[in-house]
């Protein structure tokens, strides 16, 4: 747009400069009469007027209107022309009532002009070969070239006004585009700040207590361990499984495991991996998704590793059937290296329902992926439905 806007500025000051001379070149043959210095003059003022109309666009104009009154009292009449430029860019840059203000102040100098030209015509020296005029025609010809001009006026004002009200409203779409992405990125942002908080805070008060506990109980251990063997064994024992206890809540809390019912004999379901993928696919296919899995490799042991890729997957096919429709297969694959993980995860939904929500879930794949230097991609097939995939990393850890 910048480029085109300093072609426009450039075009405008060749089309004068070019009408200039040639008005200048007739004007040199004797049977016109005009000065040579008046064109020259005028010439130069045209062009301070547009070389300053961008940063000082009213006062390039009020001289405009000065220099084109006496061009056409004793010049070629070619810096008319720089009026036109000088408010055309008035309409385009400024509002409404600006520009319709400086159309009224230019159609005033536009009467002046047209009387000063039709007097010249009847009384002064020829202007492009013009013939005089009779006494009793110089009213009807200021009506005349007044009209002209008025016309002239009106017509640039129209075309500048609407091309900046046009500029003003894309600048205004691109501005609120510009917002709109800025606060998406923020309410993403947000939302991965206030899963870590909460999964910190958690994780602070689980191992905080854990710690203290396992703490006093081996102190105790060791002032026991000379005379109360047996005990300071006993309390050696808590410790270890205190221990273990601490380690599965983290484990929850980084993977995100959900409380089993009340009543079902444990706080939490077992803790899920790669290995418990077919059952996952099994649940979904009950529930009439036509999934298919291919596993290519030998899985880690890595239980973190293991809940992550169980998660993105059950992330996936949960998306895929809540907001797929007419969806005919899906295909989960699993690609596995010593040290790596690629994860698909496609359906062939209908295009007119493939699209899904993009929401917390997808921020949770993400911060998932995260902790294993991985990569997460979600996306819309070419031929209709929707594609996960994700790339975890773990060898460098």
């Amino acid at each position: 747009m910048r480029r085109r806007s300093w072609t426009v500025r450039a075009i405008m000051p060749a089309i004068y400069f070019a009408v200039a001379v040639l008005l200048a070149l007739v004007s040199l043959e004797p049977r016109f009469a005009t000065p040579l210095w008046s064109t020259v003059a005028l010439g130069a003022a045209g062009l301070a007027a547009l070389a300053t109309r961008a940063r000082y666009p009213l006062p390039a104009l009020g001289g405009a209107l000065v220099v084109a009154v006496f061009s056409l009292a004793v010049g070629t009449g070619a810096e008319t022309i720089v009026v036109a430029i000088v408010l055309y860019g008035i309409a385009v840059g400024c509002r409404g009532f600006v520009a319709w203000a400086c159309f009224a102040v230019a159609l005033a100098f536009g009467a002046l002009g047209a009387w000063v030209f039709t007097a010249r015509l009847a009384n002064g020296p020829s202007l492009w070969g013009s013939p005089p005029v009779n006494p009793r025609d110089v009213t009807a010809d200021w009506i005349f070239a007044f009209a002209v001009f008025a016309v002239a006026l009106l017509v640039t004002t129209l075309l500048g006004t609407s091309a900046g009200q046009r500029q003003r409203h894309v600048r205004t779409l691109l501005e609120r585009a510009e917002q709109l992405a800025h606060e998406r990125d923020q309410q993403a942002e947000i939302a991965a700040a206030r899963e870590r908080e909460r999964i910190a805070r958690e994780m602070h008060d689980v191992i905080a207590h854990s710690l203290s506990v396992m703490i006093a109980i081996s102190d105790g251990a060791h002032a026991a361990a000379d005379e109360r063997p047996d005990e300071a064994k006993v309390a050696i024992a808590r410790v270890s499984e205190t221990g273990r206890r601490t380690l599965g809540e983290v484990r929850r809390l980084l993977g995100g495991v959900r409380r089993v019912p009340e009543g079902s004999g444990s706080v939490y379901s077992p803790q899920p991996d790669a290995t418990q993928l077919p059952a996952l696919v099994e649940q979904f296919t009950t529930a009439g998704l036509p999934v298919r899995m291919t596993v290519t490799g030998s899985p880690t042991d890595d239980p973190a590793v293991g809940l992550t890729v169980y998660r993105i997957v059950q992330e996936s096919l949960t998306n895929v059937l809540r907001h797929a429709r007419d969806v005919t297969a899906v295909l989960v694959a699993l690609t596995w290296t010593p040290e790596e993980v690629a994860i698909l995860v496609e359906d062939s939904a209908s295009p007119a329902a493939a699209a899904q929500n993009a929401g917390r879930g997808l921020v949770g794949m993400a911060e998932r992926v995260a902790m294993f230097d991985g990569s997460v991609e979600s996306s819309p097939r070419a031929g209709g439905g929707w594609r996960v995939k994700a790339h975890l990393r773990w060898g460098d850890r």
